[in-house]
């Protein structure tokens, strides 16, 4: 890796942030994919999936399995008044192809409990949700119980409007059964950690809908003023407030996002 962050980087952090507060840019987070994470226990780390950005592979699908149930209630919280097990929060966002964070898609979850079980009489540990705007999700649950054959997983169905469905299975890094499982993916697996008791993990999907970049004008070399709605590519100059910047990463300008609040995007000089 070069020592900049991916476009992607860039893109998740703001819009955790919110472009109110592109400072933020500086140490962004990394993403669920760009995390080195061990999901066996010898050997190097595995292959993760790769950085979203124009080309790249959108997230596997995986089988289905046999406890897939329609019309789970719409929540994006699994728990239930004393619900055992250790409380997990997983957060992420949805992109595109061309990694611009895709609204209104569907994401539906299913699970087993912490005893390994599933509700096929009901729908707890059942739920789906949609993103907002800018593509996020977060969903409130346990960590799963394990059960014969599988290592540690959560089931998952992904789908933009208008587009075919995603069906895909989420993993936990460093569980013993994952070299073990057949069907155990390392490009599927969060990033996880412990919180005071529970656990955070995260994940972002990529989906294999087409999208524009937005290209726009390439500023001349000699740079021009700095404007909103503008596709920046790397090594693009331009000045703002009197002083000259060099663009980073290849980004189209947003309110916000000006050079001198925005070190990730632009280097002063």
């Amino acid at each position: 890796m070069d020592g900049h962050p991916s476009r992607k980087t860039v893109l998740r952090a703001a819009l955790a942030a919110g472009v109110t507060t592109p400072a933020a840019l500086m140490g962004v987070p990394a993403l669920a994919r760009t995390v080195t994470a061990s999901g066996t226990t010898n050997g190097p780390a595995p292959e993760l999936t790769p950085t979203c950005d124009d080309g790249d592979d959108p997230t596997p699908p995986q089988m289905e399995g046999p406890y897939f149930k329609p019309n789970s209630p719409r929540r994006t919280s699994l728990l239930e008044p004393g619900t055992p097990g250790v409380r997990l929060t997983v957060t992420g966002y949805v992109f595109g192809l061309a990694c611009r964070p895709l609204g209104g898609v569907l994401l539906d979850f299913w699970q087993a409990d912490v005893n390994g079980a599933y509700d096929n009489a009901g729908f707890r540990f059942r739920g789906h949700q949609f993103t907002g705007e800018g593509g996020a999700f977060t969903l409130t649950t346990i960590v799963p119980g394990l059960y014969p054959g599988r290592t540690r997983h959560l089931h998952v169905k992904v789908q933009a409007p208008g587009r075919p469905v995603l069906t895909t299975q989420l993993y936990f890094p460093g569980e013993p059964r994952n070299n073990t499982d057949a069907l155990f993916d390392p490009r599927l697996l969060m990033t996880v950690r412990d919180a005071g008791g529970a656990r955070e993990a995260a994940f972002d999907f990529v989906l294999d809908v087409p999208q524009t970049p937005g290209p726009g004008p390439t500023p001349p070399p000699g740079g021009t003023t700095w404007t909103v709605g503008t596709a920046y590519r790397p090594g693009d100059r331009v000045t703002y407030g009197g002083a000259a910047y060099a663009c980073l990463q290849g980004h189209t300008a947003q309110p916000g996002w000006e050079p001198p609040r925005a070190p990730a995007l632009w280097r002063a000089g």
